[in-house]
This record gives C-alpha cells, sequence and structure tokens, in this order.
C-alpha cells in the first residue's frame, strides 16, 4: 500500500486560522434541540464558547473506539429535513462500527480529490494545503487511538470529514465538491480490496514455502496415493504436497486477475450521473496507483461484481485450505498415523486426558464455511438491485472482512501446522505393501508385451484376486502362480513389481516418478527462492 501513499506533509504548524463558523442546518433538527456547531477548535474561545456538544462519559457510553453524542448534531445532507433521525434509525443504519477499517484509503482518496480540485482551480492551494495537513492529523489520530468515531456520523466519510471541519473549518467544506459518498466509498473499498489481495497473496507464498520445505526434507518418501479414500497407487510425498501448492498457486493467479480488473477508479463518477465541474478524473486515478478511471459513471457506483469476484478467489482458496485440513486431520489419525503434529500445534481434550487433536486444521475445515457463506451473503445481496446505487450496498463490507481475515487466518495456521508436523516413516512403510499398489504398473508391463490395455486389465484383475485368496501381494506370486492365470509373463515382471519399482517406472510429464517429481521441485525451489535443502535462500 505503501506505493499508493501521496507525499503530503503531517505539519499543522501552517494550519490557517479562521474565525469560528458555524457549520449546520436550522431545518436538520427537531423542535428546541440544541444546535450542535462545527468550530475551529484551535481557537480556545470559539471552542468554549460555540462547542455546546458534550463527550458522553467514556466508560459507559464508549465502546471499540464508538462514541456517541448526548447532543445530536445536524446531519451534513440535513438541509432539506425537517427532524432528526430516531435513535433506533441511526442505530441500525450506521455503518462506522465496521466501515472504520477504510479510513486510512478514505484519506488517501480525499487527498487525491483535494490535489485535483486545487489544481482544477476549484479550490485555493491555501485550502488545499489546510485540508491535507488536517486529513494527516486525523490520520495520526486515528492511529494513535486519539480519535472518537461517532455513530451520529454515520460512517467513516462522515466522521473524517465532520472532525476535519471542526478541525480547519471553512475549507473543509469544500473537499466534497464534485464528490459523492457513492463513488467516494467505492474507491475506498476498491484501494482497501487491492491491499486485501496483495496480503492474502502474500500468506500463500509462505504457505507454499512451508509445503516445499517440507517436500525437500523427504524427498524419497512414498506414500499410498488414493483414490475414492480407497488405496490407488504409490506417489512421493513431495509429489502429494505440491499438488497443494499448485492449487493455491492457481488461488493466488486468481486474486490477481481480480486485483486487475478491480484497479479502476470510480472517483468522480460522483452519485451516478458525473458532473458538471471541470474535475480531472485521470489524475486522481493516477495518484492512487489505478490503472485508469472508470468508464461509466453509472457502473463505477453500482458496481460490486469486484467483491463478488474477490469472494469467489477466496471461497475457492478455502476449499483448497480445508482438503489439505481434512487430509492432514486424517493422516494425524490412529487409524493412518501418517504424521505427528507436534505439541505446539495440537490441543488436548477436557475429559480424556490422552487425547491429542489436530485442532487447526480442524478448523480451517471448518472455517471454509464461513468463506464461502460471505460469497453467498453477496451474491443474494446483488440479485435484485436495479441500477444505480442502493443502500442495501452498505452490506457489502463486513463479508468481505471477514473473508479476508478468515482466509489470511487459515493460510497462516496452514503454514504454521506444515512446520510443525513430522512424517512418520516407519508407519508410513509399514502401511504401503497393503491394496495391491503396484497394479496399474504390471499392467503397463504388459501394454509393453503388446496387449490391448482393456485385456491387460482383466489378466491383472485376475492376478489380484488370485492374490487376495493367498492372501499375498502381487510381487510375491512365483513366476508358475502368474503364468497359470496367462502365460504372458516372464522373468522381468518383477522389475515391475513392488512399491520402488512402480514409482519408478513413472516417465510420463508431471507423474510421480523420481525424475519428475525433482524437476518438480526444483522448479518450485527457485520460484520460491528456498536452498535445496530446505531452507528460503
Amino acid at each position: 500500500m505503501g506505493s499508493r501513499l501521496l507525499s503530503f506533509s503531517s505539519s499543522l504548524s501552517s494550519l490557517r486560522r479562521f474565525s469560528p463558523t458555524p457549520f449546520f442546518s436550522s431545518r436538520s433538527r427537531r423542535k428546541g434541540q440544541p444546535l450542535v456547531f462545527f468550530t475551529d477548535q484551535s481557537d480556545p474561545r470559539a471552542f468554549s464558547s460555540l462547542h455546546v456538544a458534550r463527550a458522553m462519559d467514556a466508560s459507559s457510553h464508549m465502546q471499540s473506539g464508538i462514541g456517541k453524542m448526548d447532543m445530536k448534531e445536524a446531519k451534513l445532507w440535513g438541509g432539506r429535513f425537517e427532524e432528526s433521525v430516531t435513535d433506533v434509525v441511526e442505530k441500525f443504519t450506521e455503518s462506522v462500527s465496521f466501515d472504520k477499517e477504510l479510513y486510512k484509503h478514505d484519506i488517501m482518496g480525499s487527498k487525491a480529490h483535494a490535489s485535483m480540485l486545487a489544481r482544477q482551480g476549484l479550490i485555493s492551494t491555501s485550502d488545499e494545503e489546510s485540508i491535507l495537513q488536517g486529513l494527516d492529523e486525523i490520520q495520526r489520530r486515528i492511529e494513535s487511538g486519539e480519535f472518537v468515531w461517532r455513530i451520529d456520523r454515520e460512517d467513516v466519510h462522515m466522521n473524517i470529514e465532520a472532525a476535519l471541519t471542526d478541525m480547519i473549518g471553512e475549507p473543509a467544506k469544500k473537499l466534497h465538491t464534485a464528490r459523492s459518498r457513492n463513488d467516494q466509498v467505492l474507491t475506498d473499498f476498491r484501494l482497501w480490496c487491492c491491499d486485501a489481495i496483495d496480503r492474502i497473496i502474500s500468506c500463500i507464498a509462505k504457505l507454499q514455502v512451508a509445503l516445499v520445505t517440507s517436500a525437500l526434507k523427504n524427498k524419497d518418501l512414498i506414500v499410498p496415493g488414493y483414490t475414492h479414500l480407497q488405496r490407488a497407487q504409490p506417489v512421493l510425498l513431495p509429489h502429494l504436497l505440491l499438488a497443494y501448492v499448485e492449487q493455491i498457486e492457481r488461488d493466488a493467479g486468481r486474486l490477481l486477475d481480480c486485483r486487475a480488473r478491480l484497479n479502476f477508479c470510480p472517483l468522480g463518477a460522483c452519485a451516478l450521473a458525473g458532473t458538471g465541474l471541470p474535475i480531472d478524473r485521470f489524475m486522481t486515478s493516477d495518484a492512487l496507483g489505478f490503472a485508469a478511471p472508470m468508464r461509466n459513471s453509472i457502473d463505477a457506483v453500482s458496481d460490486r461484481d469486484f467483491v463478488l469476484e474477490f469472494l469467489s478467489a477466496n471461497s475457492i482458496t478455502a476449499i483448497h485450505l480445508s482438503r489439505l485440513g481434512e487430509e492432514w486431520v486424517l493422516w494425524a489419525s490412529e487409524e493412518f498415523g501418517f504424521i505427528i503434529p507436534s505439541d505446539s500445534v495440537s490441543t488436548g481434550s477436557s475429559i480424556m486426558p490422552q487425547k491429542k487433536n489436530p485442532d487447526p486444521m480442524e478448523l480451517v475445515r471448518g472455517k471454509s464455511a464461513r468463506v464461502i457463506g460471505d460469497l453467498v451473503t453477496l451474491l443474494t445481496l446483488c440479485k435484485g438491485l436495479p441500477l444505480a446505487y442502493n443502500r442495501d450496498l452498505q452490506e457489502d463490507k463486513e463479508p468481505v472482512f471477514d473473508s479476508v481475515k478468515t482466509v489470511v487466518g487459515m493460510l497462516e495456521v496452514s503454514a504454521e501446522f506444515a512446520q510443525n508436523i513430522t512424517f512418520n516413516k516407519e508407519r508410513i512403510q509399514h502401511a504401503l505393501p497393503a491394496g495391491h499398489l503396484d497394479a496399474t504398473t504390471l499392467a503397463d508391463y504388459l501394454v509393453k508385451k503388446g496387449l490391448p490395455f482393456r485385456t491387460a486389465h482383466d489378466i491383472v484383475g485376475r492376478a489380484v484376486a488370485f492374490c487376495v485368496s493367498k492372501n499375498c501381494q502381487l510381487q510375491c506370486l512365483t513366476l508358475d502362480d502368474m503364468r497359470s492365470i496367462d502365460p504372458i509373463f516372464d522373468e522381468d515382471v518383477y522389475d515391475y513389481l513392488g512399491i520402488e519399482n512402480a514409482v519408478r517406472k513413472f516417465i510420463s510429464y508431471g507423474s510421480t516418478g523420481s525424475d519428475c517429481v525433482a524437476g518438480q521441485l526444483d522448479y518450485w525451489a527457485a520460484k520460491l527462492e528456498i536452498s535445496s535443502k530446505g531452507m528460503p535462500s
């Protein structure tokens, strides 16, 4: 996100002083309700004479940095209203309790907008300077915990704008020139999503490093491969681990594709129809790091397909992580015993002293439901909305925030788990002979002898049935036993039987053959900058 930050001074030393000018609507209040003024609080006389709103007691009226004033101030949009909204409506419609997450991007957008307005002659350079310095101070206060978020100011945008008006007076009232909250929030949201995607991609890379490192440490370990959760063919463990690396690499690719499509700027689209003022949308787009302004102002303020695409990509990522979680939960069970999680990534039971549970990966499996649910929420939210903006769309942010937080957590704990497991080689090797995992390799042998594959399949099937009746493995059959099934068998058949021989016979690109997997490992080690010893270089 650092590349997006604009270079504005954070000093308040040169803030211009303004006479205390009331900022309120005479119509936007209930009869008999005291007026609340925004004033230049840098002037103590103005503060003492005009600041009639009293801060509520912090212990009883502050929660998570959100404050509610005893006296309601006029809404910034309140000119045509004769009554204030009721407390029930205000509580139900506020969004600052969650959209304050966008504060940094809202300030970034406002800085770019103010600079554009100044260059276009719509505000003075001194107004621009006051706005930029005021926004720097507001960001400082937010990040230091000094800023009080107020529910009566509805959302992150109005909280920041009202605070700026309190701080610098008249110039702040010019900031919303040629801008609506409709295009403002989408600018913030798109910037936030770009940064969130970058964070998720970074977490994906860390999980890939953990998986490839584990693969490098277990280069020659053969494990049973499964289909239908039944023994199928022998595979190298690195081959299996790299399958997950490939899957989450595509997840990263989907996120990058999504980022490229969402990286267009809606700022300046205003409510829906644009503006008659001579703004420069290309300037603000460039300043914020977008590829270009969005071409259609109606589309700019009503579009949420970038959110749907983002949540869809997150859902697919969550599904891949859930499958990894399921695999490792099974492998950690006594029935499999293929992996031994360390105590540092395991939990116990409140009643059964012997239990050691792979809970992190169970929760990875479980939390995928949240991520999928976030996508379904947005799909349902958007399905019946006419153009352009509708207040329903205020509900788009919490599912996105939740999805990102959950996916990041899933990725981080999966990487942590991968770094803290040991593969139980003795248990794996003991389990390998069962299941006739070399049967398909035996069929390949017969194909090389010139038989049609279906004929070879039938012969090997009868050989497996013979082994089942004798309670033995294919490599334990004598040549006479095999020739009793079909005379085509010869002494060289034993080069194809047994788990190690079977793995050595795989030669197709992308297969589990030793040379093929070594090539895959070299590729990923180089891509992720991991040394051959399994350590980041």
